[in-house]
Protein backbone atom coordinates (compact mmCIF):
# COMPACT_ATOMS: atom_id res chain seq x y z
CA UNK A 1 0.00 0.00 0.00
CA UNK A 2 1.37 3.37 -0.96
CA UNK A 3 0.14 6.82 -0.10
CA UNK A 4 1.17 10.43 -0.41
CA UNK A 5 4.24 10.74 1.79
CA UNK A 6 4.18 14.51 2.10
CA UNK A 7 4.25 16.13 5.52
CA UNK A 8 1.31 18.42 6.22
CA UNK A 9 -0.79 17.34 3.24
CA UNK A 10 -4.07 15.53 3.47
CA UNK A 11 -4.46 11.81 2.97
CA UNK A 12 -6.45 11.70 -0.24
CA UNK A 13 -6.24 8.29 -1.79
CA UNK A 14 -4.60 4.94 -1.27
CA UNK A 15 -3.34 2.51 -3.83
CA UNK A 16 -3.46 -1.20 -3.02
CA UNK A 17 -2.64 -4.09 -5.33
CA UNK A 18 -2.26 -1.75 -8.30
CA UNK A 19 0.27 -2.50 -11.02
CA UNK A 20 1.53 0.47 -12.99
CA UNK A 21 2.42 -0.07 -16.65
CA UNK A 22 5.25 2.37 -17.07
CA UNK A 23 8.20 3.96 -15.38
CA UNK A 24 6.25 6.63 -13.51
CA UNK A 25 3.13 6.04 -11.39
CA UNK A 26 0.11 8.28 -12.00
CA UNK A 27 0.01 11.58 -10.19
CA UNK A 28 -2.03 11.75 -6.99
CA UNK A 29 -5.21 13.79 -7.52
CA UNK A 30 -5.55 17.11 -5.70
CA UNK A 31 -7.03 17.42 -2.25
CA UNK A 32 -10.70 16.55 -2.20
CA UNK A 33 -11.59 18.75 0.81
CA UNK A 34 -13.77 15.96 2.07
CA UNK A 35 -14.72 15.49 5.69
CA UNK A 36 -13.13 12.05 5.53
CA UNK A 37 -9.65 13.43 4.84
CA UNK A 38 -7.12 13.02 7.58
CA UNK A 39 -3.56 14.15 8.15
CA UNK A 40 -0.81 11.69 7.36
CA UNK A 41 0.79 10.62 10.67
CA UNK A 42 4.39 11.69 11.16
CA UNK A 43 7.09 9.87 13.17
CA UNK A 44 7.27 10.72 16.84
CA UNK A 45 10.93 11.67 16.42
CA UNK A 46 9.94 14.78 14.45
CA UNK A 47 9.78 17.64 16.94
CA UNK A 48 9.05 21.30 16.14
CA UNK A 49 12.26 23.27 15.86
CA UNK A 50 14.46 20.23 16.39
CA UNK A 51 18.16 20.91 15.92
CA UNK A 52 19.85 18.76 13.29
CA UNK A 53 23.48 17.87 13.76
CA UNK A 54 25.75 18.37 10.77
CA UNK A 55 27.89 15.30 10.15
CA UNK A 56 31.16 16.07 8.39
CA UNK A 57 33.23 13.33 6.80
CA UNK A 58 36.96 13.21 7.42
CA UNK A 59 37.68 13.97 3.78
CA UNK A 60 35.79 17.24 4.07
CA UNK A 61 37.92 18.51 6.94
CA UNK A 62 40.77 20.96 6.31
CA UNK A 63 44.29 19.60 6.34
CA UNK A 64 45.14 21.12 9.73
CA UNK A 65 42.38 19.16 11.49
CA UNK A 66 43.60 16.39 13.85
CA UNK A 67 41.30 13.81 12.25
CA UNK A 68 41.94 14.55 8.59
CA UNK A 69 43.33 12.34 5.88
CA UNK A 70 46.55 14.33 5.59
CA UNK A 71 47.62 13.53 9.15
CA UNK A 72 47.02 9.83 8.71
CA UNK A 73 49.17 9.75 5.58
CA UNK A 74 52.06 11.85 6.84
CA UNK A 75 51.96 10.96 10.52
CA UNK A 76 53.12 13.79 12.73
CA UNK A 77 53.22 17.33 11.41
CA UNK A 78 56.43 19.18 10.71
CA UNK A 79 56.88 22.89 11.44
CA UNK A 80 56.40 23.77 7.78
CA UNK A 81 53.03 21.97 7.76
CA UNK A 82 51.43 24.37 10.21
CA UNK A 83 49.65 27.48 9.05
CA UNK A 84 51.62 30.71 9.06
CA UNK A 85 50.90 34.32 8.36
CA UNK A 86 49.37 34.72 4.91
CA UNK A 87 48.44 31.04 4.49
CA UNK A 88 44.73 31.65 5.02
CA UNK A 89 44.16 32.98 1.52
CA UNK A 90 46.30 30.23 -0.01
CA UNK A 91 44.35 27.55 1.81
CA UNK A 92 40.99 28.89 0.61
CA UNK A 93 42.25 29.06 -2.98
CA UNK A 94 43.87 25.63 -2.79
CA UNK A 95 47.39 26.98 -3.42
CA UNK A 96 48.96 25.51 -0.30
CA UNK A 97 50.85 22.28 -1.19
CA UNK A 98 49.35 20.06 1.53
CA UNK A 99 45.87 21.43 0.82
CA UNK A 100 46.17 20.89 -2.94
CA UNK A 101 46.05 17.13 -2.45
CA UNK A 102 42.71 17.30 -0.69
CA UNK A 103 39.35 18.59 -1.79
CA UNK A 104 38.72 22.27 -1.27
CA UNK A 105 36.67 22.88 1.88
CA UNK A 106 33.79 25.33 1.81
CA UNK A 107 33.08 27.24 5.01
CA UNK A 108 30.01 26.04 6.88
CA UNK A 109 27.13 28.37 7.66
CA UNK A 110 25.70 28.64 11.15
CA UNK A 111 22.10 28.51 9.91
CA UNK A 112 20.71 30.73 12.65
CA UNK A 113 17.94 32.07 10.40
CA UNK A 114 17.26 28.78 8.64
CA UNK A 115 13.73 27.43 9.03
CA UNK A 116 13.51 24.27 11.11
CA UNK A 117 11.14 21.35 11.03
CA UNK A 118 7.50 22.14 11.72
CA UNK A 119 5.63 18.80 11.52
CA UNK A 120 1.81 18.79 11.32
CA UNK A 121 1.41 16.93 14.60
CA UNK A 122 -0.22 19.59 16.75
CA UNK A 123 -2.84 18.59 19.26
CA UNK A 124 -5.08 21.33 17.86
CA UNK A 125 -5.17 19.63 14.45
CA UNK A 126 -5.98 16.28 16.02
CA UNK A 127 -8.82 17.69 18.11
CA UNK A 128 -10.27 19.57 15.15
CA UNK A 129 -10.30 16.47 12.97
CA UNK A 130 -12.03 14.50 15.72
CA UNK A 131 -14.68 17.21 16.10
CA UNK A 132 -13.77 18.08 19.68
CA UNK A 133 -13.68 21.85 19.14
CA UNK A 134 -16.95 23.78 19.60
CA UNK A 135 -16.44 26.06 16.61
CA UNK A 136 -16.48 26.24 12.84
CA UNK A 137 -15.55 28.71 10.12
CA UNK A 138 -18.32 31.23 9.41
CA UNK A 139 -18.43 32.10 5.69
CA UNK A 140 -21.47 34.38 5.89
CA UNK A 141 -19.47 37.60 6.32
CA UNK A 142 -17.17 39.60 4.09
CA UNK A 143 -14.27 38.45 6.25
CA UNK A 144 -13.82 34.99 7.69
CA UNK A 145 -14.96 34.67 11.26
CA UNK A 146 -15.36 31.91 13.82
CA UNK A 147 -18.79 30.68 14.73
CA UNK A 148 -18.57 29.54 18.36
CA UNK A 149 -21.22 27.01 19.36
CA UNK A 150 -20.82 27.86 23.06
CA UNK A 151 -20.25 31.01 25.05
CA UNK A 152 -16.54 31.85 24.78
CA UNK A 153 -16.40 33.23 28.32
CA UNK A 154 -17.66 29.91 29.75
CA UNK A 155 -15.19 27.51 28.12
CA UNK A 156 -12.48 25.74 30.11
CA UNK A 157 -9.43 27.98 29.64
CA UNK A 158 -7.07 25.43 31.20
CA UNK A 159 -7.84 23.11 28.30
CA UNK A 160 -8.70 25.30 25.32
CA UNK A 161 -6.23 28.19 25.61
CA UNK A 162 -3.05 26.01 25.55
CA UNK A 163 -4.71 23.93 22.83
CA UNK A 164 -5.25 26.96 20.58
CA UNK A 165 -1.74 28.28 21.25
CA UNK A 166 -0.42 24.87 20.23
CA UNK A 167 -2.03 25.39 16.82
CA UNK A 168 -0.38 28.77 16.25
CA UNK A 169 2.53 27.08 14.45
CA UNK A 170 0.15 25.61 11.87
CA UNK A 171 0.70 26.85 8.31
CA UNK A 172 -2.32 25.24 6.60
CA UNK A 173 -5.90 26.37 6.55
CA UNK A 174 -8.33 26.05 8.21
CA UNK A 175 -6.10 25.08 11.15
CA UNK A 176 -3.99 28.25 11.00
CA UNK A 177 -6.99 30.59 10.81
CA UNK A 178 -8.97 28.79 13.51
CA UNK A 179 -6.01 28.66 15.91
CA UNK A 180 -5.03 32.32 15.55
CA UNK A 181 -8.56 33.69 15.53
CA UNK A 182 -9.52 31.39 18.40
CA UNK A 183 -6.61 32.69 20.50
CA UNK A 184 -7.72 36.26 19.86
CA UNK A 185 -11.30 35.52 20.87
CA UNK A 186 -10.22 33.68 24.03
CA UNK A 187 -7.83 36.46 25.06
CA UNK A 188 -10.52 39.07 24.47
CA UNK A 189 -13.21 37.32 26.53
CA UNK A 190 -11.08 35.75 29.26
CA UNK A 191 -11.09 38.40 31.95
CA UNK A 192 -9.64 36.83 35.11
CA UNK A 193 -9.10 33.38 33.57
CA UNK A 194 -5.87 33.82 31.64
CA UNK A 195 -3.34 34.40 34.42
CA UNK A 196 -3.57 30.88 35.96
CA UNK A 197 -3.03 29.34 32.51
CA UNK A 198 0.19 31.23 31.67
CA UNK A 199 2.58 28.39 32.68
CA UNK A 200 0.80 26.04 30.26
CA UNK A 201 1.35 28.47 27.36
CA UNK A 202 5.15 28.52 27.54
CA UNK A 203 5.81 25.24 25.71
CA UNK A 204 3.42 25.97 22.77
CA UNK A 205 4.86 29.46 22.34
CA UNK A 206 8.41 28.12 22.53
CA UNK A 207 7.66 25.46 19.90
CA UNK A 208 6.22 28.09 17.56
CA UNK A 209 9.26 30.34 17.96
CA UNK A 210 11.72 27.47 17.52
CA UNK A 211 10.40 26.73 14.04
CA UNK A 212 12.13 29.96 12.95
CA UNK A 213 9.52 30.41 10.26
CA UNK A 214 9.14 34.19 9.75
CA UNK A 215 5.38 33.93 9.24
CA UNK A 216 4.86 31.77 12.33
CA UNK A 217 7.14 33.95 14.44
CA UNK A 218 5.34 37.12 13.35
CA UNK A 219 1.92 35.74 14.30
CA UNK A 220 3.28 34.40 17.60
CA UNK A 221 4.78 37.77 18.56
CA UNK A 222 1.50 39.57 17.87
CA UNK A 223 -0.34 37.04 20.05
CA UNK A 224 2.25 37.47 22.81
CA UNK A 225 1.60 41.21 22.80
CA UNK A 226 -2.14 40.63 23.06
CA UNK A 227 -1.54 38.07 25.81
CA UNK A 228 0.37 40.57 27.96
CA UNK A 229 -2.18 43.33 27.37
CA UNK A 230 -5.21 41.11 27.99
CA UNK A 231 -4.93 41.10 31.77
CA UNK A 232 -2.89 42.59 34.58
CA UNK A 233 0.05 40.72 36.13
CA UNK A 234 0.54 38.55 33.04
CA UNK A 235 3.64 40.52 32.07
CA UNK A 236 5.16 39.93 35.49
CA UNK A 237 4.26 36.24 35.41
CA UNK A 238 6.23 35.84 32.15
CA UNK A 239 9.50 37.15 33.62
CA UNK A 240 10.65 33.74 34.97
CA UNK A 241 10.16 32.26 31.49
CA UNK A 242 12.31 34.76 29.58
CA UNK A 243 15.06 32.16 29.15
CA UNK A 244 12.67 30.01 27.13
CA UNK A 245 11.08 32.81 25.10
CA UNK A 246 13.74 35.43 24.40
CA UNK A 247 16.63 33.51 22.71
CA UNK A 248 14.79 33.41 19.37
CA UNK A 249 13.87 37.08 19.76
CA UNK A 250 17.56 37.86 20.20
CA UNK A 251 18.34 36.12 16.90
CA UNK A 252 15.78 38.13 14.91
CA UNK A 253 16.38 41.37 16.82
CA UNK A 254 18.04 43.13 13.86
CA UNK A 255 16.09 41.42 11.08
CA UNK A 256 15.09 44.62 9.32
CA UNK A 257 15.49 45.85 5.76
CA UNK A 258 17.46 49.02 5.11
CA UNK A 259 15.97 50.57 1.96
CA UNK A 260 16.91 54.20 2.58
CA UNK A 261 14.07 56.66 2.08
CA UNK A 262 11.84 54.19 0.22
CA UNK A 263 8.55 52.94 1.61
CA UNK A 264 8.51 49.55 3.26
CA UNK A 265 4.92 48.31 3.34
CA UNK A 266 5.95 45.37 5.50
CA UNK A 267 5.87 47.71 8.51
CA UNK A 268 2.21 48.49 7.86
CA UNK A 269 1.40 44.79 7.45
CA UNK A 270 3.42 43.93 10.57
CA UNK A 271 5.63 41.44 8.78
CA UNK A 272 8.99 42.99 9.71
CA UNK A 273 10.39 40.74 12.43
CA UNK A 274 12.84 43.32 13.75
CA UNK A 275 10.05 45.80 14.48
CA UNK A 276 7.82 43.11 15.96
CA UNK A 277 10.59 41.91 18.25
CA UNK A 278 11.27 45.45 19.43
CA UNK A 279 7.57 46.10 20.06
CA UNK A 280 7.26 42.83 21.97
CA UNK A 281 10.26 43.57 24.18
CA UNK A 282 8.94 47.05 24.95
CA UNK A 283 5.57 45.62 25.98
CA UNK A 284 7.35 43.06 28.15
CA UNK A 285 9.33 45.79 29.88
CA UNK A 286 6.37 48.08 30.46
CA UNK A 287 4.17 45.32 31.91
CA UNK A 288 6.88 43.16 33.49
CA UNK A 289 7.55 45.11 36.65
CA UNK A 290 10.88 46.17 38.13
CA UNK A 291 12.80 43.03 37.19
CA UNK A 292 11.74 42.94 33.55
CA UNK A 293 14.47 45.14 32.05
CA UNK A 294 17.43 43.44 33.69
CA UNK A 295 16.15 40.02 32.59
CA UNK A 296 15.50 41.21 29.04
CA UNK A 297 18.94 42.80 28.91
CA UNK A 298 20.50 39.51 30.01
CA UNK A 299 18.93 37.60 27.11
CA UNK A 300 18.93 40.42 24.50
CA UNK A 301 22.10 42.48 25.14
CA UNK A 302 21.36 45.03 22.39
CA UNK A 303 18.02 46.05 23.88
CA UNK A 304 17.72 49.50 25.40
CA UNK A 305 15.09 50.55 27.88
CA UNK A 306 11.92 52.15 26.52
CA UNK A 307 10.56 53.24 29.91
CA UNK A 308 11.05 56.91 30.70
CA UNK A 309 12.25 57.31 34.28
Amino acid sequence: MAHADIAGTMLITQYSNVKFKGKKPPEIPPQSLSCFDQTIPVPWTRQPGKHERIHIADKDLPYWSPSCEFRYKVGRKFPKDYTRKGDGVKILKGLCPPCSKLRKVQPLTAGAFKERDNPPNTLFRKCYQRGDLPLQVDHNHTRLQINWKVDVAKVDYHFFLPLFFDGVRETEDPYRFLAVKGCEDLLKAGEGKILPVVPQLIVPIKNALNTRDPIVIGVTLQLMIKLVQSEEMIGESLVPYYRQLLPILNIFRNNTLNIGDAIDYAQQKKTTLGDLVLATLEIFEKHGGDDAFINIKYMVPTYESAVIT
